[in-house]
């Protein structure tokens, strides 16, 4: 990561070498974003086709930021870590999705979680914790 260091949200796009299966990638990936030594897991989400993934977090020290440079167990991944322009916090990243629903949507979390169907692959849904 070039530049100095601020205190904010640092997206991290990370791209599993070719013939690294998917359950290996995604394992590897959730432990890079389990180090507490990168700052605070805001968001993290998995690759469909080509392995790997994309995790936001709030970097507040030199040494969170160094660490989403190392690899560690993504060594041989191709790694992107990128600051976020507005996101400059945990709740910042939050308030961003939100004022992007509203602003180029015309919608909230509220009004498509109150319109979204059952499904069982919707893991966030109260419904489906329960039959788990």
């Amino acid at each position: 990561m070039l530049g100095e260091m601020k205190d904010r949200c640092y997206l991290v796009y990370a791209l599993a070498p070719a013939g690294l299966g998917a359950h290996a990638a995604n394992d590897l990936l959730n432990a890079y974003v389990a180090d507490p030594a990168r700052g605070t897991a805001v968001f993290h989400d998995h690759f469909i086709g080509r392995h790997g993934g994309v995790a936001v977090f709030h970097v507040r020290t030199e040494d969170e930021l160094a660490a989403l440079d190392d690899p560690g167990e993504l060594a041989g991944w191709e790694l992107q870590v990128h600051g976020l322009t507005f996101a400059l916090t945990a709740v910042g990243f939050a308030a961003q999705t939100e004022f992007t629903l509203e602003a180029y949507r015309g919608t909230s979390l509220d009004e498509l979680r109150a319109a979204e169907s059952s499904d069982k692959r919707y893991w966030w849904r109260e419904e489906v914790r329960e039959r788990v």
